[in-house]
């Protein structure tokens, strides 16, 4: 392919003098010397206090500056990056792993050949960045005060009850984009009674423009990354103890081969990424806050199982991506049409009965043909896992097998098709 863009760099972020908001500037210079700029702008819910060291706020900025980057830099994916950040060598591969590997469903959908990229190459690394850069990061925190991400779906809810029986001080956060609706994750919050913080994002209108031409790239970014170091900034400006997230087990299996590389449309939820994210923050951040999954252990199954006997929540969630795009108003909770919702609809169908599960998605999926491809995918016997959010083959087949033996459902055009496979 021709590159037509030489590098991207990151060149500086700015706070907003009432402190509650803040720029992160990209550029991307093009072979022909043409500079283009973008500017990405976050709206805090309060003031950033007077009290957070701007040793630590600079240090918590910098990463998020990078982990936003993620979606400029993917326009035409130059070969050369650059930063005025001091990086590590272990902060470089940090970085490389986090691009490369989160961007692998993107780099599989436009058929890049990421090897020859030399993805997050910061150049030359001076001595000074080999010095520590962990010290004097301590900040002024409350015991057990604990901020968990709230995306609206069964996996934020199940997290948010488990740690309300254990008593935990919890406070949600929601990252959204400016002018866009969260109603879903607004009524969930309503329902779990608790205080929550609002962030938003406002991302460059070029960017947008920009997909809509020829020669640019489109596709997935690695969100739950930006989700830990955003959730990581606000517990460090508000002084939280700890970040949970709700990302299960069945996160860590990929979806497909390409280039010797297996690639995960969950990488950023994955344990992987995880631990790794775990390591930097305390290396390189601060050694204060703990973050970590809750629901890591747990099968999704495990998950829907737990999620069954919060009724309360059935007529307001939604674990459907199709319905949350960027920009969009959320008009209904289910499409009915992708990999999520079949998945769930699934998985819920093993422990609720049929007029519940009918009635949470407005129809029934196992009477829509046209969906059969879509469960042989999510079954493995299909042409791949889907790239979305869905638990693992085994976890599917299970699945189909508790709704096969409930009986409810065997008569309708999926489970019968589904069935019929199994004994042949």
């Amino acid at each position: 392919m021709e590159w037509q863009a030489d590098s991207f760099e990151f060149k500086k972020y700015q706070i907003s003098k009432d402190r509650t908001a803040i720029d992160f500037i990209y550029q991307l210079i093009f072979k022909d010397g043409k500079k283009l700029d973008f500017i990405e702008k976050i709206f805090l819910p309060q003031a950033i206090p007077s009290t957070v060291s701007s040793n630590l706020l600079n240090k918590v900025l910098e990463n998020l500056h990078l982990i936003l980057g993620i979606s400029y830099y993917k326009l035409y994916c130059p070969r050369n990056i650059n930063t005025q950040y001091f990086l590590t060598e272990e902060q470089i591969n940090f970085w490389n792993t986090v691009y490369t590997k989160g961007l692998g469903e993107f780099f599989y959908k436009n058929k890049i050949d990421f090897r020859g990229l030399g993805l997050v190459d910061f150049g030359p690394v001076p001595e000074s960045r080999e010095r520590s850069t962990i010290q004097g990061s301590t900040f002024k925190k409350e015991k057990d005060k604990t901020l968990i991400g709230i995306g609206g779906g069964k996996d934020s809810i199940v997290m948010a009850e488990l740690l309300k029986e254990q008593r935990k001080n919890i406070t949600g956060y929601v990252l959204k984009n400016k002018n866009s609706d969260f109603a879903i994750q607004k009524k969930v919050l309503e329902l779990m009674r608790i205080d929550y913080l609002v962030v938003e994002r406002e991302m460059d209108k070029k960017l947008f423009n920009l997909n809509k031409k020829p020669g640019s790239f489109n596709g997935h970014v690695p969100i739950s990354a930006i989700y830990a170091f955003t959730g990581l900034f606000l517990a460090l400006i508000y002084g939280f103890s700890e970040v949970i997230l709700a990302q299960e087990k069945s996160a860590n299996e990929g979806n497909v081969k390409y280039l010797g590389e297996t690639i995960n449309h969950q990488w950023s939820k994955s344990e992987e990424f995880e631990q790794m994210f775990q390591r930097y923050v305390k290396r390189f951040v601060t050694s204060e806050v703990t973050t970590y999954s809750i629901l890591r252990k747990y099968s999704e199954l495990e998950i829907i199982k737990e999620f069954a006997k919060q009724e309360k929540y059935f007529s307001v969630f939604s674990s459907c991506n199709k319905n949350s795009k960027i920009n969009n108003k959320i008009d209904k909770l289910w499409c009915g049409q992708c990999a999520k919702c079949a998945f769930v609809f699934l998985t819920l169908a093993a422990y609720l009965p049929k007029d519940k599960i009918i009635k949470i998605f407005g129809k029934n999926l196992f009477a829509d043909e046209s969906l059969l491809p879509l469960y042989k995918d999510l079954l493995g016997r299909g042409q791949m896992k889907p790239f979305d959010c869905v638990g693992t083959f085994k976890e599917a087949n299970e699945a189909l097998s508790l709704v096969i033996s409930k009986g409810e459902f065997n008569e309708d055009i999926i489970i019968k098709n589904l069935n019929l496979d199994l004994k042949t």
